[in-house]
């Protein structure tokens, strides 16, 4: 007997849940191939693009990382993660709710358009995945999260960057997005971590930093175990910039610094904070014009992959 396959899951899978397979060069490309819809009902997880690159301070490009998140998650939309005992889309009914529709005439308005965007989909039930775009959505993005589960949150954020550098009222910048959350209280500083950072800023805000010496030197053991003394069962929210990682590994990065993390450690810190009460998402600044066969495209898919596996595993 023959068995009747079809593909693009993207638009005609039934179910919201399991992984399917179907050719990984062919098909809409949906995030990990989860059906492509604005329908919440029944939904527990949303993931979403944001394609601005205005807020650059560098190279730019990064408008087109939502799309190319998406074709490298393609590769790796047939299998669960490896090491992992279920299949979070087992547990999780998962949908890629499109991208977020901004003017770019009108870039004041932009802001306002990501935590409106945002809040529609969060005040509905569903927890948020974001795909950028440049790390300046995440203030936007956090106003949003703020709202729905009380501030300040904790915030879990890997980069090259502190992106905490001082700047004036009404600015769009890549740079400055969490001095502004921790002014405001979005964020509380004291119980927030920063993995990776590798520039200088010598005002820290209070942020507790684990910088890429300092994981290369102390290893990955030591950096998940402080830093969940520190985030302990606080609402988290994670803010993942590619940049993180070294650019032998991420290339495709507007602001790629040397003496960054590999891959695979960033992989096992995140496995290792499994657990933490994680509430929202976003993984940023992927560029796709300056990367070298996708690998940053892969990294990026692969890592918030990642990111839907710990939000599977959140306390109850």
């Amino acid at each position: 007997m023959t068995v009747k396959k079809h593909g693009d899951f993207a638009i005609t899978r039934d179910s919201l849940y399991g992984t399917t397979n179907e050719p990984t060069y062919a098909g809409v490309t949906s995030f990990m191939r989860r059906k492509y819809t604005r329908d919440l009902e029944g939904v527990d997880l949303v993931v979403t693009g944001v394609p601005l690159d205005t807020a650059t301070t560098n190279r730019p490009g990064t408008r087109f990382g939502p799309r190319s998140i998406r074709a490298g998650s393609s590769m790796i939309s047939w299998m669960r993660p490896y090491g992992t005992d279920v299949d979070p889309f087992d547990k999780l009914a998962v949908v890629d709710y499109g991208d977020c529709f901004f003017d770019f005439g009108y870039p004041e308005a932009v802001p306002e358009a990501i935590e409106e965007h945002a809040t529609h989909i969060i005040s509905q039930g569903p927890g948020l995945l974001t795909l950028g775009g440049d790390h300046f959505i995440a203030w936007p993005l956090l106003k949003a999260h703020a709202k729905k589960h009380g501030k300040p949150l904790s915030l879990l954020h890997f980069d090259a960057h502190s992106d905490t550098w001082e700047d004036e009222e009404g600015r769009i910048d890549h740079g400055t997005m969490f001095w502004h959350a921790a002014k405001e209280g979005l964020v509380d500083p004291a119980q927030s971590v920063q993995i990776g950072l590798r520039t200088t800023n010598d005002d820290t805000l209070g942020f507790n930093i684990f910088d890429g010496p300092f994981v290369h030197r102390e290893g990955v053991e030591t950096v998940v175990a402080e830093t969940r003394k520190i985030l302990g069962d606080n609402p988290v929210y994670l803010s993942f910039d590619i940049d993180c990682l070294d650019p032998s590994y991420a290339p495709g990065t507007g602001t790629p610094v040397c003496g960054g993390l590999t891959t695979n450690q960033a992989i096992q810190i995140l496995r290792g904070l499994i657990g933490i009460n994680l509430i929202g998402m976003d993984l940023v600044e992927v560029a796709p014009a300056y990367d070298v066969g996708d690998i940053t495209s892969l990294a990026g898919a692969t890592l918030a992959m990642e990111f839907i596996n710990m939000y599977a595993n959140r306390p109850e």
